[in-house]
């Protein structure tokens, strides 16, 4: 069987790209999306993200490759429909699959036999054959594997990255049986990928949680390595940059203020709280996330620390300015950001904060048990006259598009937690950065 009609829940930063690559690759594609906004915007040319040039997405539209609709009754004519839904965490850390849900019984409502659904969304090991089957079954009165296929195969969209798109980034995908596997893989091979078969759904999510897990790990080691380094007064960016001279059996991770996006600071939680059912702890993977959340915390204390020895003051009625809050460069997502705690607890402890992002105009912080209070925050203009009103300026994601040489040349005090200052020139600012010495204070500006 040759699908040629695809469905897609959910258009964001998975659903999108893979329902555009479709739609390029010649197949006909529906998308669908509860928020009605979103799907007008998106028919009417607009692209939320960067990696969607709006320019394709209106050839796709214009071409009637690329139907939006918030009906899932649209999906009753495709041959195959891909879940892309969010999958957070609550406040208590256990995995949401609400959402995950909420498209599994809209697709059970439409499910005919010969369909095929593929999961997509990051989530524990078990939810297409545990979570996502029982609710297809039960809504359409259909068996999977005999009226209709099922399987999961993991998104690996990395916003922001040029060069590993959807349309070259290997697929890995996993079905409930042979033909369910056979079947997505020949889809997924249409957007010219290779493509890794497994042998279940269960592999399939497990390795999507290695890949980022792996990451976590990894970045909470560099972390912990940067804090001494700041107690022993050596340089963790000249470490790292040393080591990563060894051509076998090293791989450079950096540190930073934290971890943030959909996927590294959740799949630890999702595989924990899994585990848990086995009688299994994941002591190890518990403790990278557990260093990775603590990072916002030292970056605060470090902003402490530095106007304390550089401008003799204490963080209450500091004034604070914060360059950053995507949690990653060139990206204008802020889910999960290191920035939301930094800018909680600037909040917290009494300074007067702002913050500016090129990519990000409107920031909530608050409304969670840590910062009860909701803050509705808008991007500041990076202007002299805000760099000289800010007390310190704390640099927490390090986009390109912001001019850190002008940064240095007029600010008085930079805490750079990314490296983003690297070799620029001497300015007026004292420049702080994360995992490394701090300046003598009869040093001066560096």
């Amino acid at each position: 069987m040759v699908d040629e009609r695809v469905g897609v829940i959910g258009l964001g930063y998975v659903g999108l790209p893979l329902a555009l690559a479709f739609a390029e690759a010649g197949l006909e594609v529906v998308g669908v999306d509860v928020d009605a906004g979103k799907v007008q915007r998106l028919a009417a040319g607009e692209s939320p993200l960067r990696d969607v040039p709006p320019e394709a997405l209106r050839a796709a539209l214009a071409a009637g490759r690329f139907r939006l609709t918030t009906d899932y009754e649209a999906l009753r004519a495709a041959d195959a429909m891909f879940i892309c839904v969010p999958t957070p965490y609550d406040a208590m850390r256990a995995p949401d699959l609400s959402y995950v849900r909420a498209a599994a019984e809209g697709i059970a409502r439409v499910l005919r036999r010969g369909h095929l659904v593929i999961l997509q969304s990051t989530t524990y090991p078990g939810t297409t054959e545990e979570v996502v089957r029982p609710i297809l079954e039960a809504g359409s009165g259909l068996r999977a594997g005999e009226d209709f296929d099922l399987a999961f195969s993991p998104e690996r969209i990395d916003p922001g990255n040029r060069t590993w798109t959807v349309r070259n980034t290997p697929k890995v995908v996993g079905g409930i049986h042979p033909r369910s596997t056979e079947r997505a893989a020949a889809l997924l091979a249409r957007l010219g990928a290779p493509v890794h078969p497994v042998s279940s759904p269960r592999v399939a999510e497990m390795s999507k949680l290695l890949e980022n897990i792996f990451r976590s790990v990894n970045i909470a080691l560099v972390n912990e390595l940067a804090l001494l380094c700041e107690r022993m007064g050596i340089d963790i960016w000249e470490v790292i940059e040393a080591a990563k001279t060894k051509p076998f059996g090293f791989m450079a991770f950096y540190p930073g203020p934290g971890v943030g996006g959909h996927c590294i600071p959740v799949d630890p939680y999702y595989l924990s709280w899994k585990a848990r059912a086995y009688d299994f702890y994941t002591k190890f993977i518990e403790l990278a996330a557990e260093v990775n959340q603590a990072m916002p915390f030292h970056v605060v204390g470090k902003v402490e620390e530095a106007l304390d020895r550089y401008a003799g003051r204490g963080l209450r009625g500091a004034r604070v300015l914060v360059l950053g809050v995507a949690y990653k460069r060139e990206v204008e997502d802020a889910r999960n950001s290191p920035a939301e705690r930094i800018l909680e607890l600037l909040l917290r402890r009494g300074a007067e904060t702002a913050y500016h992002d090129p990519y990000v105009p409107r920031f909530r912080v608050g409304g969670n048990p840590f910062y009860p209070e909701v803050r509705e925050l808008a991007s500041v203009p990076l202007t002299e006259e805000r760099l000289r009103w800010a007390d310190a300026v704390v640099i927490v994601t390090g986009h390109r598009a912001v001019d850190y040489a002008r940064v240095v040349q007029t600010a008085r005090l930079v805490v750079d937690t990314c490296h983003a200052t690297a070799g620029l020139p001497k300015g007026t600012a004292t420049i702080v950065r994360l995992g490394a010495p701090m300046p003598e204070p009869s040093e001066g500006p560096r």
